[in-house]
């Protein structure tokens, strides 16, 4: 049973604030509470803080810092705003959209300047959907590096974090939750909370869920975290919440395959095309990431090879994940066509038609337009699968992260985060702009936190 009655006996343990999940979400949340004041405790099912963000480039886009004025970059939140509406074709919360790209900046040079986070901002290439450089990055352009210093932050601050604790099951009495109950390695813990926050991501690591959900993606290799079992959705399910777009995933359709790295984007944005095992483009791949996936999938094998150069290479070294592959010999490389489809196994003459074919002066036959060079020797080309990510269907919530029911109110003291809580992607996979996952992970945990640490003060100023 995902909801029980409080325990006759009591609470092991009694904490102000309660935060399920150790990921980017969950220890910003904690960082945005404790500097508030407030006490907090974080709880994570894995045997270290790393979550789906350990797992991606840790790139969070925000709009109008210091740190693209210091670029020579324009920007606004409200441009940011439209190019996240654009991307999902309207379909998502307006307020949401708002909130998310208004907030971002702060939260952002928060986490910079109170916590020693040396963001920049990826400038040498353009994510597909964002109509300026917004992409905000530390300097191995990693996500494990984020995690490891927002951990290394809670640390700093005295923040509990307590490892190897699965939450099984939500303590209520009628929509109030009491506390949540925890699986470790010693058997069962009951933690009663004053608030509690969901910061456990989505469902993608639930077949079952998958399947009933987002079909077209169930085949496609798991690239998220184990833990993300859609617990979220259950608990707030079972306690009247609302629930919105839980067949929108994010999934990506350059992995290294059979590897499981995953390759930065840009080796396509800056001139890279994909080819089937057959030799041959077979989509417009400047449509996104996203949508990649499902287009290698539905080539033979579900298989593609990403074609590009050095030059290209040269670019994508700035994320540790591309030089990672490059070790292992992921990364195949050839001075010329001929030996790329001896190294590749790709048909030659269909291989060379393929490449020699890209219009430098025009869109192709996909409606893709190729801006800056030609691919020219020495070659590179990297075997990829479509994988999916997170999911960015969840709870709806309202502008202080706080869970909403169907009925119209809100589950007062119950706040939902990144990928628990429904993202601004959309309601497919087509919708998400790059960097949404973490854009959520980031200010809604950020917006939790501090709403929770009001919560706490209002309570015990009343007392």
């Amino acid at each position: 049973m995902s909801i029980l009655p409080p325990p006759d006996t009591g609470f092991d343990l009694d904490v102000p604030i309660l935060i399920v999940g150790a990921g980017a979400c969950g220890l910003v949340a904690a960082l945005t509470a404790n500097d508030a004041g407030a006490e907090v405790l974080v709880v994570e099912a894995d045997a270290a803080p790393s979550g789906s963000t350990a797992l991606s480039a840790g790139l969070i886009p925000a709009a109008g810092t210091r740190f693209q004025r210091e670029a020579g970059i324009e920007d606004t939140p409200e441009l940011f705003a439209q190019d996240i509406q654009k991307k999902a074709k309207g379909e998502n919360p307006q307020d949401l959209v708002d909130l998310l790209a208004e907030k971002s900046g702060t939260v952002i040079e928060w986490l910079a300047d109170k916590f020693d986070l040396p963001f920049s901002v990826v400038t040498d290439f353009d994510y597909p959907g964002h109509s300026r450089r917004r992409m905000h990055g530390l300097p191995t352009r990693a996500g494990r590096e984020l995690i490891d210093r927002l951990r290394t932050a809670c640390e700093a601050q005295g923040i509990d974090i307590i490892c190897n604790r699965r939450a099984t099951s939500l303590f209520a009495e009628g929509d109030i939750v009491k506390g949540v109950r925890l699986e470790g390695p010693n058997g069962t813990e009951d933690v009663g909370c004053g608030t509690l926050i969901l910061a456990c991501n989505g469902y993608g690591g639930n077949r079952a869920m998958v399947r009933k959900f987002m079909p077209e993606i169930e085949n496609a290799v798991w690239f998220g975290h184990d833990y993300n079992q859609g617990d979220a959705v259950t608990w707030g399910e079972a306690l009247g919440a609302e629930t919105l777009h839980l067949g929108a995933y994010q999934s990506h359709g350059n992995v290294a395959h059979p590897q499981g790295i995953l390759i930065t984007w840009a080796v396509i944005t800056q001139g890279g095309v994909q080819v089937n095992l057959n030799g041959a483009r077979f989509w417009d791949e400047s449509q996104g990431y996203s949508e990649a996936a499902r287009a290698v999938l539905a080539q033979p094998e579900g298989i593609a090879w990403t074609i590009f150069d050095s030059r290209i290479a040269g670019i994508a070294r700035q994320f540790q994940d591309f030089k990672d592959a490059e070790a292992i010999g992921a990364i195949r490389t050839a001075d010329t066509l001929t030996k790329l489809a001896e190294v590749t196994g790709l048909p030659k003459d269909a291989l060379t038609q393929t490449i020699t074919r890209i219009p430098t002066d025009g869109p192709d036959v996909f409606g893709r337009s190729f801006l800056g060079e030609p691919l020219k020797p020495p070659y590179c080309a990297v075997k990829v699968t479509g994988a999916l990510f997170h999911t960015q269907g969840g709870l709806r919530v309202d502008q202080d992260a706080r869970v909403c029911k169907t009925d119209g109110g809100v589950l007062k003291n119950l706040f939902a985060a990144g990928g628990a809580a429904v993202g601004v992607s959309g309601s497919g996979d087509s919708g998400y702009l790059s960097g949404n996952g973490l854009l959520a992970a980031t200010v809604l945990g950020h917006i939790a936190g501090s709403a929770a640490a009001n919560d706490m003060k209002e309570e015990h100023g009343h007392a």
